[in-house]
């Protein structure tokens, strides 16, 4: 088992890390098979067309959080990874969704029917 605070690899047996003492938590039984690490999707490409087409901001908040997924499978953190999935899978549809409301506005606005 990997810490998911300093990377060292520690024995299955062991409840803290021989390097810096962080509890170590055990892997969910669902991932415990050998070699069964999970596929967590990143959303990296949703948070990449987001920023670049919608909202750069919260694009960039969804790019920091879809970055994390691939450090954490690593790791063994997986609650860690589909959380960070999750919410960079939420920060780039919010990201596309205010984009495409301000595309709108705009539009209207433009158009001189408002």
């Amino acid at each position: 088992m990997y810490c998911p605070q300093c990377g060292v690899h520690n024995d299955d047996n062991n409840f803290r890390c021989v390097q810096c003492g962080n509890v170590l938590q055990q892997v969910a039984p669902q991932y415990a098979a050998p070699g069964a690490a999970p596929n967590i999707k990143s959303h990296m490409a949703d948070a990449v067309v987001a920023t670049l087409f919608c909202c750069l901001p919260l694009g960039i908040v969804a790019i920091v959080h879809a970055a994390k997924v691939n450090k954490l499978v690593a790791v063994g953190d997986y609650a860690g990874a589909e959380k960070a999935s999750k919410q960079a899978k939420t920060y780039a549809w919010i990201a596309a969704g205010l984009g495409l409301l301000t595309w709108i506005l705009s539009s209207i606005i433009r158009s001189g029917s408002f």
